[in-house]
């Protein structure tokens, strides 16, 4: 006999109902909801809560309630009072490591975009990877094979291995033209990441090009814009913003932002699925059961491989072929033209854009076909993820 069980979703959970809807060995009852009504009575009578980044959860919203397991799409989890569920004996998970290859797309596209516009020159820049988890490492990885010059600040890792790879907060501000973020948010404590770029931080680098991946507040969005303001030369690329769904309108249409983008770094289709799978397989491992949803069974056909007849220099060629892979671009460019919007649109903008974000598909499932790239620029497309045909 089927065992009852009570499961609140979020709407927007990638393919919740197919993954959700039935569990072997549980009667499932599933409803699945906006976030604006998983409330306490709304998951009162719930045995499973499955979030987005936009649910809080804590003892406010689970106190009284018979939740037994939570869990959240998603990379991040400082929505989560972790210290209290653990308290409270309900188990959590989140998505972390699911879109760790759709933001290190976005991280290259980014670059490549950078160069194109002129603002770094890949082969002569040295840039400073702050965080060096999943992502950081990469990131990593992938710059020190494109030819350019890499300072790594990750002070955990550093107390757990030595500092040898790695330097200060205040050596990477010193030695690099180019800074990225990869950290979790972190609110307290020596770790604590929260403005880990400040006004006094941003004031001692020496470089001129900011890039935010990772959480909005990590940086100072206010001394952000008034690092921007003081030279004309400086520029950001931003994907996580403070205040989020209501960025700061002078910070995402400064003439110093060339890259503004609503939060989707990690938004390919591939990474949304692979957010629900961890999920769903954690849910699985609390409840005992084998899992029997596989997220490849519901992705979409792959695109046609793309062809790029581009001539021009390795960054050039490479930068046409990831604007085919992503169109970074039309991000930006949608992101710029919600400055006039109302205070009350702004936020469904941001809102609306990430929930009905187009298709976008992991490169590993476009071939691209170069029809003029030499054996350089073959080598460094495969270095930063391009499948050649």
């Amino acid at each position: 006999m089927s065992t009852p069980l009570k499961i609140i979703a979020d709407a927007h959970i990638w393919g919740v109902e197919s993954a959700f809807s039935t569990l072997p060995g549980f009667d499932v009852d599933l409803t699945v909801l906006e976030s604006s009504r998983i409330k306490p009575a709304t998951v009162r009578q719930a045995d499973i809560l499955l979030t987005r980044s936009s649910t809080r959860v804590h003892a406010g919203l689970l106190g009284d309630s018979s939740v037994r397991f939570t869990g959240t799409a998603t990379i991040g989890d400082d929505h989560y009072d972790k210290a209290w569920l653990d308290q409270a004996g309900i188990a959590w998970a989140n998505a972390a490591g699911s879109s760790t290859g759709s933001v290190v797309e976005y991280m290259v596209a980014a670059l490549l975009h950078l160069h194109e516009q002129r603002r770094i020159s890949i082969s002569n820049s040295c840039i400073g990877i702050i965080g060096a988890g999943r992502i950081g490492s990469e990131i990593e990885t992938i710059c020190r094979a494109i030819g350019m010059q890499v300072v790594v600040n990750d002070p955990p890792r550093a107390r757990k291995e030595g500092g040898e790879h790695f330097c200060s907060l205040d050596e990477l501000l010193r030695q690099t033209d180019l800074i990225t973020l990869h950290t979790p948010l972190i609110r307290e404590g020596t770790d604590c990441t929260r403005h880990l770029l400040n006004g006094a931080r941003l004031r001692q680098f020496g470089g001129r090009g900011v890039i935010n991946a990772a959480r909005g507040a990590c940086v100072d969005n206010d001394a952000l814009l008034q690092w921007l303001d003081d030279k004309p030369d400086r520029f950001a690329a931003v994907d996580c913003w403070e205040h989020e769904p209501r960025p700061e309108r002078q910070l995402f249409s400064h003439a110093g932002m060339a890259i503004a983008t609503p939060h989707i770094a990690g938004h390919s289709v591939d990474g949304k699925a692979a957010n629900t799978w961890f999920i769903y397989r954690a849910l699985c491992a609390f409840l005992h059961i084998e899992p029997a949803w596989n997220m490849r069974d519901h992705l979409p056909t792959p695109p046609s491989p793309q062809m790029t007849n581009t001539q021009g220099d390795c960054w050039h060629q490479l930068h046409s072929a990831t604007s085919h892979l992503y169109a970074l671009k039309e991000d930006h460019q949608t992101m710029q033209s919600w400055f006039g919007l109302s205070d009350r649109e702004l936020p469904n903008a941001f809102t609306g854009y990430r929930r009905h974000y187009p298709v976008r598909r992991a490169w590993q499932h476009i071939p691209v076909h170069f029809t003029h790239a030499d054996a350089y620029t073959l080598q460094l497309a495969q270095a930063i993820g391009i499948k050649i045909v």
